[in-house]
């Protein structure tokens, strides 16, 4: 499961994205308001963590954002401000939670885990296509109401193809979904999942194509 955390103190940022990841999360770091504008744009996140104080303005403004155009993807705010004021300022905002610095790493996952076991439309509602259904949450594809096995990256992969089904989605849009913002990317590895995705639904009966639109990127459609 992706998330995004948003935060200028690159000593922080470093030690709290390698703690997730030991958790088990899959993290894109970034530290300003243009750069996370920019990655919840062009990808999907199951939290976003935000971090109040940044170099070019406010996080409050990336959070008011995201509830003015109806995105609920669940947000904690990390901040210094800890009074009561604030911690009403940004709830009110349309924060799920707020954890004030310093804080212990351990405190973080478990309220991230909490987040997620709470229903929600962004969180609980599956992804269904033809005879092809995808469970964002436990992370499970099911066919013809089957569950079925498939890697981390074919999931991954399948979500984004499914939650833009019908259009188009730019090769570096799944290539950033799949491999996160800074990891390096081998020129071929989309096109290498992509052909995977492909014969794996193929080989469990999934009514459903993967087009190539060459120069752009690719499309998922009923077969």
């Amino acid at each position: 499961m992706r998330l995004l955390l948003i935060e200028d103190n690159a000593e922080l940022a470093d030690l709290t994205a390698k703690n997730l990841g030991s958790a088990g999360f899959d993290v894109d770091t970034v530290g300003t308001i243009a750069d996370a504008r920019h990655a919840l744009e062009n990808n999907t996140y199951v939290t976003v963590i935000l971090d109040l104080g940044l170099p070019d303005g406010s996080g409050e403004s990336v959070l008011r954002s995201l509830r003015v155009r109806g995105d609920p993807t669940p947000v904690i705010v990390l901040t210094a401000r800890g009074s009561v004021s604030d911690r009403v300022s940004g709830l009110g905002l349309g924060a799920d939670d707020y954890l004030v610095k310093p804080f212990a790493h351990e405190e973080l996952v478990a309220r991230i885990r909490a987040l997620l076991r709470r229903p929600s439309e962004f969180l609980g509602k599956p992804l269904v296509l033809s005879n092809v259904a995808f469970d964002p949450v436990g992370r499970t594809l099911y066919v013809d109401d089957q569950p079925k096995v498939l890697s981390a990256r074919e999931l991954a992969l399948l979500e984004i193809l499914l939650r833009r089904a019908g259009r188009v989605v730019p090769k570096k849009l799944a290539e950033d979904h799949l491999f996160g913002l800074s990891d390096e990317v081998r020129s071929n590895a989309i096109e290498v999942y992509v052909h995977r995705l492909r014969k794996q639904l193929s080989d469990l009966g999934a009514r459903v194509d993967i087009h190539t639109v060459r120069g752009v990127g690719y499309l998922l459609t009923r077969t």
